[in-house]
Order: structure tokens, then C-alpha cells, then sequence
């Protein structure tokens, strides 16, 4: 499964690399693009994310987007969000990969399917099924 992210650029230079890549590549599915390595156990792998778009949000729209997936006020600064073809399932691969739930999948009034999660590497994540067809 290769999600199509929204809005997913993201770097991380966290000491917990190993748990990093295992959840990102491995569970979530993000294919390896690139890897390099170099002296002192630096490392660092690039990870096609596919379509990436910026979602700019004023605190009233981030508000009202936490009240709808959450029920309450969580999402920090930046939150990264992946489109998946079934958000159940992906959500409970990654809560089994070290994902910590924050919201089970509910449907939004913009007709998808999203959960919230708390992921590896600091970041705080959203998983999306589109419910209707796009044209």
C-alpha cells in the first residue's frame, strides 16, 4: 500500500531513527527513495511521500478541525496528514506499529474518513479515507 499524503514534507533529525523509519517506511508504507550514510552512525533516508500540498489554516479553522476529528483541542503547530484507501485498517496497523491513538476514524462533514494520531519522530498526524469520488 503506498498512501497519497496531503501535506507531507516533513524532516526529522530525532534520536529515535530506527523507530522512525520502521513506522513511516514499514508500517505506514512510504516506499525508500534514498538512503545515505556517513561517518559518526550518520544516516538519513528519503521517503517518497508522493503529492505533497501546504493546508494553511487560521486558529479558528484549526479549532473547529480538532473539534471534528478529536472532540478537543490537540494539534500542535504542524500536522501532517496521509491519504489512505481505508483509514480503519491503517489506523490500527499503526497503533499495533507504535502509533499512539488520539481519535478512532470519524466521518467529517467534508465526507472523510479521519483519524488522529500521535507518531513517531514528534509528529502528530492525520490518516484520511475520501468517502466520496473526486472528479
Amino acid at each position: 500500500m503506498t498512501p497519497d499524503p496531503c501535506g507531507s514534507c516533513a524532516s526529522s533529525s530525532r534520536p529515535d531513527f530506527d523507530e522512525a523509519v520502521a513506522f513511516y517506511r514499514d508500517a505506514l508504507g512510504l516506499p525508500e527513495f534514498e538512503a545515505y550514510e556517513g561517518e559518526g552512525d550518520a544516516r538519513v533516508i528519503i521517503l517518497d511521500a508522493g503529492r505533497a500540498t501546504l493546508e494553511l489554516a487560521n486558529p479558528a479553522q484549526k479549532r473547529m478541525i480538532d473539534a471534528v476529528e478529536v472532540g478537543r483541542d490537540v494539534a500542535r503547530k504542524y500536522r501532517v496528514a496521509f491519504e489512505v484507501p481505508d483509514s480503519a485498517a491503517a489506523t490500527e496497523r499503526l497503533v499495533e506499529a507504535g502509533a499512539e491513538l488520539v481519535a478512532a476514524p470519524v466521518e467529517t462533514p467534508w465526507r472523510s474518513l479521519n483519524a488522529r494520531l500521535e507518531a513517531p519522530a514528534g509528529l502528530q498526524i492525520t490518516l484520511f479515507q475520501e468517502l466520496d469520488e473526486r472528479g
